[in-house]
């Protein structure tokens, strides 16, 4: 599943973006290929990240995984229920299951972004 207006990335993640906030998380096929995922490292709200760096790990039954900022700027909030309940992902992980929310730093990153319809053709989906 793949939802129309977000923005995603190679790696598996997506972005919404609401003003100068930017919210992300894992995309349903990177949820799906890392399986049960069972615990998160999650990064602290007031760390600056850049393009590409990696936020977080995700710890899965079949794999360890890293994911990586879509967008520039400062970490301003983080999904604090993933701790506890990292399977959240796994369920609902275009809502609930949202990971970190960054004040974003440069608006023009979007632009090199994937559109719902350039991401289904990366992972091969109709």
């Amino acid at each position: 599943m793949v939802l129309e207006g977000l923005y995603y990335t190679k790696e598996h993640e997506w972005a919404k973006v609401e003003d100068d906030v930017v919210t992300i998380g894992i995309t349903d096929y990177a949820q799906s290929e890392l399986g049960d995922i069972v615990f998160v490292e999650l990064p602290v709200a007031g760390t600056n990240v850049n393009v590409g760096d990696a936020f977080m790990t995700i710890e899965a039954v079949k794999a360890v995984s890293d994911a990586y900022s879509p967008v520039s700027g400062e970490i301003i909030e983080v999904n604090d229920e993933l701790e506890s309940s990292p399977d959240i992902i796994n369920r609902d992980c275009y809502g609930e299951g949202w990971i970190i929310k960054i004040k974003m730093a440069n608006p023009d990153e979007l632009n090199s972004l994937l559109s719902a319809d350039e991401y289904k053709a990366l992972i091969g989906e109709e």
